[in-house]
């Protein structure tokens, strides 16, 4: 059974951060994945890619702000910036026999239950035994991990004061064709951020208060669509694609202090994240030695992947029109987050 989810190939390596999106995919091999039945598959599938699911998610509410100052009347700013979110440990395997999955898929030894995440070491996962009827008529082995040291998610963002200490930012990217077996991807997104004390001291509040203090809000979408090769030795189906949305929110509360050139910032607040995934098409599982069924539209995945408190604590650097960022993040995943800027003026 060949397929070719998941390619290393055909990746923009000047796309630093579509590489990195696609390398969790492209270490890992999950035609195993697609044995005894749709529910089993989606089971299984969903417990292998869940930290990766949990890092885009973390990595998508990142990078918003560095400062709880707002910018001026049509000051701008653009920025490049990168997130990586760290899997902790719990979350590099899994128990298969903790899955709900049927009685037609079972390890075949039953003191050989953990299987690798995506975010696990490069061994195999146990085998498991495929029956029907009860009998095994087929076994496979779990996909190894691909050790990823973190999950990245990136951030292309534009930033522009308005009036009354408002501040709008907007993340887009048009959809990018990365290469006939590296699928395209594509982002959007926009925030908001008010100066709390400049709402209330007008723009005395500059020069009175010892500190800045915003409120600020966030969304962002990451579309990206794979297409896929997915066979058996006489198969040519020919509709096969992975499609993939991540979106996530972050509000935050944001407090920061400017000591001339360097303005270190904390911030607290609430995020959540969801993932929905999608396999369009045809796909043949095998249900015993060569034998298959075939399925349209097989795996369709919707969860909530983050939701809860989210602290963060970090800088930025002011030099000219370059500004240089840096944090770290306490969440559901800890995470850092790096960027640079280019604008004009505070």
């Amino acid at each position: 059974m060949k397929t070719t989810l998941f390619s290393r190939k055909g990746i923009l390596v000047s796309m630093l951060f579509s590489a990195f999106y696609m390398q969790g995919f492209a270490q890992s091999d999950i035609e195993g994945l697609f044995k005894s039945s749709q529910s089993d598959a989606q089971k299984l599938i969903q417990a292998y890619m869940n930290p990766f699911f949990k890092g885009m998610g973390t990595g998508l509410n990142s990078g918003w702000n560095n400062t709880a100052a707002s910018k001026k009347l049509g000051r701008f700013e653009l920025r490049f910036g990168l997130s990586g979110a760290m899997i902790p440990e719990k979350d590099k395997t899994f128990d298969v026999t903790k899955l709900g999955l049927s009685s037609n898929l079972e390890p075949t030894n039953p003191a050989l239950v953990l299987s690798p995440t995506i975010g696990g070491n490069k061994a195999p996962g146990p085998s498991m035994n495929l029956k029907s009827g009860g009998a095994v008529v087929g076994t496979f082995v779990m996909p190894q991990g691909a050790k990823l040291p973190f999950v990245p998610a990136p951030q292309l963002q534009a930033s522009i004061g308005l009036i009354r200490g408002l501040e709008l930012t907007l993340r887009t990217m048009p959809t990018i064709k990365l290469g006939d077996k590296a699928g395209s991807v594509g982002m959007t997104g926009a925030g908001l951020k008010i100066n709390l004390l400049r709402v209330l001291a007008s723009k005395k509040a500059d020069k009175i208060l010892p500190f800045n203090l915003a409120a600020a809000i966030g969304y962002t979408k990451l579309s990206y669509n794979l297409p896929l090769n997915v066979q058996t030795s006489n198969s040519t189906y020919t509709d096969q694609s992975l499609n993939a949305k991540f979106t996530g929110v972050n509000v935050e509360a944001i407090i920061s202090k400017k000591l001339a050139l360097f303005t270190p910032f904390a911030s607290i607040g609430y995020q959540s994240a969801k993932t929905a995934v999608d396999l369009k098409g045809t796909y043949p599982f095998e249900t015993g030695n060569n034998t298959y069924t075939t399925l349209v539209d097989p795996i369709a995945i919707s969860q909530k992947d983050i939701s809860g408190l989210r602290a963060n604590i970090g800088f930025q650097l002011h030099l000219a029109f370059l500004r240089i960022y840096g944090s770290y993040s306490l969440g559901t995943y800890k995470s850092f987050n790096a960027g640079l800027g280019l604008g004009i003026g505070k």
